[in-house]
């Protein structure tokens, strides 16, 4: 029987960014500016991921941000410690990426995106060591072509495999301590008997960190697209044979030196079998210490809220191209999220937050 970790262990494990105030200082205002900010470069992608929204509809108008406009955002969070760069696209698309990075660098700005790695040539391998990014996060739901052809849309894990092999020498060859790199797995119910292997596969490709992080789904789609349902979702059904998986997972890793860990910092098996008490969306800090801003200027309350409901226009808080983001921080769009999210009643993309995913 698994010993459920507190709030307060659980945020042992999070950047002190994410934590620079107290659970019992949350309010409808914000006391402070946020110093997480996610800055969503581009909304392109070049796969077609089964549990992504944006393989199946279009939030926003297609937009790769505009070197002036990434200014424009990063001039109007001076507290900034943490940047994220992505969103719902990915990062290597755009081609002043590591010019961002170096410039997010020099305000001594921790810097990191997610990527699929099917872009990440020699070229950006150097590009990104000499701009100093902090962390890269490689997005891999499945360890065999297979797997990862019907999960990410494209058949494309040799070519992945192929630029990290080339990414982890070239950093030993230069000697370079950054980036840390990490491989981040969806758990899935088709893809967990796979967590094994993706672990030997990391070995394989030079790479130290494996984290596995549940699938975020629509909550209020009775037919949702594609495996964007809970129907593919570990959390509310984690069987012995995906805890045998994980298990097994857990112990290659310990046989290669190898991290793994899920999202949150927790390990998986307490992440994918943890019961949620009656109101865990009241856990969360995002509303009041991050941000997340869209490559069309939109601000969202989080990087999780666009996967969990198919009622977008209820996630926009304002537009930092129209209105100073300081105009609406503590205006009456965020004032009102704060104050369901503390309640009974939570916004609905947050009623699946530690009880489906996340916390």
């Amino acid at each position: 029987m698994l010993t459920l970790p507190t709030l307060r262990d659980t945020l042992q494990h999070v950047p002190a960014a994410y934590t620079f105030i107290e659970m019992d200082e949350r309010g409808e205002i914000a006391a402070h500016a946020p110093r997480v900010i996610f800055i969503e470069v581009t909304n392109h992608c070049n796969l077609f991921c089964e549990m992504c929204p944006r393989t199946f509809v279009s939030y926003e108008r297609a937009q790769t941000l505009s070197w002036e406009n990434f200014i424009r955002i990063v001039e109007q969070f001076p507290d900034m410690q943490r940047a994220v760069l992505h969103g719902i696209g990915e990062p290597l698309i755009h081609q002043d990426l590591a010019r961002m990075v170096e410039y997010l660098e020099a305000r001594d700005v921790t810097v990191l995106f997610n990527t699929n790695a099917t872009l990440l040539t020699e070229q950006w391998a150097r590009k990104l060591m000499a701009a100093g990014l902090d962390e890269l996060r490689v997005s891999m739901d499945g360890a065999s072509p297979e797997m990862y052809a019907q999960i990410r849309g494209a058949p494309l894990l040799h070519k992945i495999i192929e630029n990290l092999k080339r990414f982890t020498k070239i950093q030993n060859e230069l000697g370079a301590s950054k980036p840390r790199v990490s491989i981040w797995m969806t758990g899935m119910r088709e893809n967990v008997h796979e967590l094994s292997a993706l672990v030997r596969l990391a070995y394989e490709v030079g790479v130290r960190e494996v984290y596995m992080q549940r699938m975020v789904y629509y909550l209020d789609h009775t037919a949702a697209p594609g495996r964007m349902d809970a129907g593919h979702a570990l959390y509310d059904d984690f069987d012995a044979r995906a805890d045998d998986a994980v298990c097994h997972a857990e112990s290659v890793a310990r046989e290669l030196g190898i991290t793994l860990k899920a999202s949150g910092g927790t390990d998986p098996r307490a992440m994918l079998t943890r019961k949620a008490n009656a109101r865990p969306w009241a856990a969360c800090l995002r509303p009041w210490t991050t941000a997340y801003v869209t490559a069309n200027g939109n601000c969202l309350p989080c990087c999780i809220s666009p996967f969990a409901t198919t009622d977008y226009a209820s996630l926009q808080m304002g537009n930092l191209f129209e209105k100073g983001f300081a105009d609406f921080w503590n205006a009456d769009a965020y004032r009102a999220w704060r104050k369901n999210l503390l309640s009974n009643e939570p916004p609905a993309s947050c009623k699946g937050c530690g009880v489906h995913w996340s916390l």
